[in-house]
């Protein structure tokens, strides 16, 4: 088992936020009746991706019937749909579904991890719930190469810079505000991207378009590229 191995393993087991233990394992009981024949995962949800990436997707948490369901980063529902197809056309993905755990998926290159990692009530985590998460990002992210951050949101943004500050790293105050499209360069040649969050709210409302999300995709490609120019073409 390696030591990624040995982490998500410790995750799924992780019972210390009270309120979210009840409302993951209250939704996987309850569940939707478009799922009732599911076994809901109904546990935290791990990271998921190329344990060599270099991009690495911060997100918020896992969707009630989504990852909560499933057990995988952005399966099952409407977000995953979009973020999967959008890693596809950008070669991070080999497929653009994202239905279930053994739907054949797989990401080259790119690692998701997120900044809770129970499904919490109205998709709202409390600070103390992050703060509780926190330490897995901060493994987590220890594990992975990373040269590129893409955060998903102003929380995922967020949690992306106060890692990185535990990390040592001194972050410009006051803190760099969130924005679509928002870069702030890191030490060590490395990126800290914005993105607007891949919601339904967004998506749906055409905040964020497919285009949008393919403009930010192409910005990792060059960021990677100068950060690695041998390896050009190869994500």
């Amino acid at each position: 088992m390696t030591k990624l191995e040995s982490l998500h393993k410790e995750i799924t087991g992780c019972r210390a936020c009270p309120r979210l233990v009840e409302w993951r394992e209250e939704v996987a009981r309850v569940k939707r009746r478009a799922y009732r024949d599911w076994n809901y995962w109904g546990l935290p949800v791990p990271g998921f991706g190329d344990p060599k990436a270099r991009l690495i997707i911060v997100g918020l948490a896992p969707a009630a019937h989504g990852a909560n369901r499933t057990g995988r980063m952005f399966t099952g529902d409407r977000s995953g749909d979009f973020l999967y197809a959008g890693l596809h056309r950008a070669g991070f993905a080999n497929q653009a579904l994202s239905e279930h755990r053994d739907d054949g998926l797989r990401l080259k290159d790119a690692f998701i991890v997120s900044a809770a990692r129970c499904a919490p009530p109205d998709n709202k985590p409390l600070p103390e719930e992050l703060a509780r998460c926190a330490p897995f990002l901060d493994r987590e992210l220890a594990l992975l190469p990373g040269r590129v951050m893409l955060a998903l949101g102003a929380i995922g943004w967020n949690a992306a810079l106060v890692a990185l500050a535990r990390q040592g790293m001194e972050v410009p105050s006051p803190r760099p505000a969130f924005g679509h499209g928002a870069e702030l360069g890191l030490p060590g040649g490395r990126t800290l991207l914005g993105c607007y969050h891949v919601s339904q709210q967004n998506t749906q409302t055409g905040r964020l378009t497919p285009a949008m999300f393919d403009a930010v995709m192409s910005r990792v490609h060059t960021l990677l590229e100068t950060a690695d120019p041998k390896a050009r073409g190869k994500s």
